[in-house]
């Protein structure tokens, strides 16, 4: 647990006792120094964690009380160590080629949206309440081998941007998301070689077409792309296609640590995406692993991402951790995905628990763990909560 908590750089800094008495104790075995199954570490270096957990510290009952600053709301804001607001929050939306907006039945209160005034309308409520980050989602009945109509400039996401950009200009940061499962006949995140049992997704040319999306959406007018298909060098295929035809100031959101989960489930109603055979665990992250997540974003952002992204959030928090305190110069983007989101609904609409409390606390946790943006299904409904945020806890 110590190791977990103080991190791997203290870890490296400790060294095995021997003939310890293995017993799970902060006993103080001399300056800078404590004992935790049978682990000396050694804390020259962290005055801080020192105070903490050296017996002889400050931190002692009766002389301190923390209860004493949780005595009214009013000290516990003035003391708060975390803080939500709208501008850490992106609002996910799916777009298509229908003529009114259709019910995600496994999303209660999420729609797709038409390219009329019903998406207008409701992109202007979120930049009422504060809301001025959304990323589009692509939903449409078009689906061949190539994802062609992701690369098409008549495709339903670029259609989508010019008309937000019009309606909204500078108003509305729209970040792209950018993958062919939304587009492909076999549900998958590149280009399928092989069959049967046999297939395998061709990353060198998958590559190739994510340029091509790239470029297409940043021509429409995105001003974020955010490639979530987990290729191998996405980003840098992206940034070179991108600043090859211009479009050096298109920002990069990376899906750097998106893991093989189950959560995704909603979605993949919602956007038509599930995999037609096999699964995406030969791309994806498996959920076991946590310093692979540094290696995929160290690699990122060598290759230019802008922000990077852990995916999902709440089974993740201890990624996110990582991730901010490995590279705390680069801004961590969460999502908060559909399989959380409908838990909540469905846990609220049992009566099981509060739902507007659930939001509010799970989206603090997220930020609590290091994220500086959050996609969330929630963003409305947390704007509008935010209001009060000094009543909510």
């Amino acid at each position: 647990m110590l190791h977990h908590l103080l991190g791997r750089d203290i870890t490296r800094k400790s060294k095995q006792l021997e003939g310890g008495s293995g017993r799970d104790s902060l006993n103080d075995l001399g300056p800078g120094s404590c004992n935790y199954g049978g682990i000396k570490y050694l804390f020259s270096d962290w005055p801080g964690i020192v105070m903490i957990f050296n017996g002889d510290s400050l931190h002692k009952f009766p002389s301190t009380r923390p209860r004493r600053l949780r005595l009214n709301r009013f000290l516990r804001n003035s003391v708060a160590e975390t803080s939500l607001s709208t501008s850490n929050l992106i609002m996910p939306i799916f777009v298509t080629d229908s003529s009114s907006p259709q019910p995600i039945n496994a999303m209660p209160g999420q729609f797709r949206w038409p390219l009329n005034e019903d998406l207008l309308k409701f992109v202007d409520e979120l930049k009422s309440a504060g809301i001025h980050n959304v990323i589009l989602f692509g939903v449409t009945g078009k689906k061949d081998p190539l994802a062609s109509e992701a690369t098409s400039k008549n495709g339903v996401v670029p259609r989508a941007i010019r008309l937000l950009k019009q309606s909204f200009g500078k108003e509305l940061v729209i970040f792209a998301d950018l993958c062919m499962c939304d587009y492909t006949d076999h549900g998958h995140c590149g280009v399928v070689k092989g069959s049967g049992e046999d297939y395998y997704i061709d990353n060198d040319t998958t590559l190739k077409i994510y340029g091509e999306i790239a470029v297409n959406y940043a021509e429409a007018g995105a001003d974020v792309i955010a490639p979530s298909g987990m290729m191998d060098g996405q980003v840098k295929a992206i940034r070179d296609a991108l600043d090859g035809d211009g479009y050096e100031n298109v920002l990069i959101m990376s899906y750097s640590a998106k893991y093989a989960s189950v959560f995704y489930g909603p979605f993949r109603e919602a956007a038509d995406s599930a995999p037609r055979f096999g699964d995406r665990r030969s791309y994806q992250m498996d959920p076991r692993n946590s310093f692979e997540a540094l290696k995929e974003v160290a690699m990122d952002v060598g290759e230019g991402a802008d922000i990077v992204m852990v995916k999902p959030a709440m089974p993740y928090l201890d990624v996110v951790r990582m991730v901010k305190d490995s590279f705390p110069q680069v801004p961590l983007a969460a999502y908060q995905v559909s399989g959380e989101y409908s838990m909540i609904k469905a846990a609220a609409g049992a009566g099981w628990i509060d739902e507007g409390r659930a939001v509010m606390e799970s989206l603090t946790s997220i930020r609590r763990a290091g994220a500086d943006l959050i996609l969330t299904y929630f963003a409305l409904d947390a704007a509008r909560m935010l209001r009060n945020w000094d009543s909510l806890f």
